[in-house]
């Protein structure tokens, strides 16, 4: 079992999405402490950070830690053709 680590940029961005997005991501967030076995997570390459997680339009970019077991949620962004 892993562990969610919010950063406090995630949690800004988190605030300013509408309600019923918001608790999408929530509930999806939360189903990442059984990483690595998790649905709409894809690995990046080339990208700040190590992973994403898809919910409707949005994007949640993460790193995992295997060993410590931490998932730390890095930033939400809405998708568009600037999110990557």
């Amino acid at each position: 079992m892993n562990s969610i680590k919010w950063h406090t940029r995630a949690l800004r961005q988190l605030r300013k999405i509408d309600r019923q997005d918001n608790a999408a991501i929530r509930l999806a967030v939360n189903s990442l402490v059984s990483m690595p076995s998790c649905s709409g997570v894809k690995a990046l390459t080339n990208h700040e950070y190590g992973y994403r997680l898809r919910v409707g339009r949005y994007r949640v970019f993460f790193d995992f830690d295997g060993e410590v077991r931490i998932v730390e949620i890095q930033e939400v962004k809405k998708r568009n053709e600037h999110t990557y």
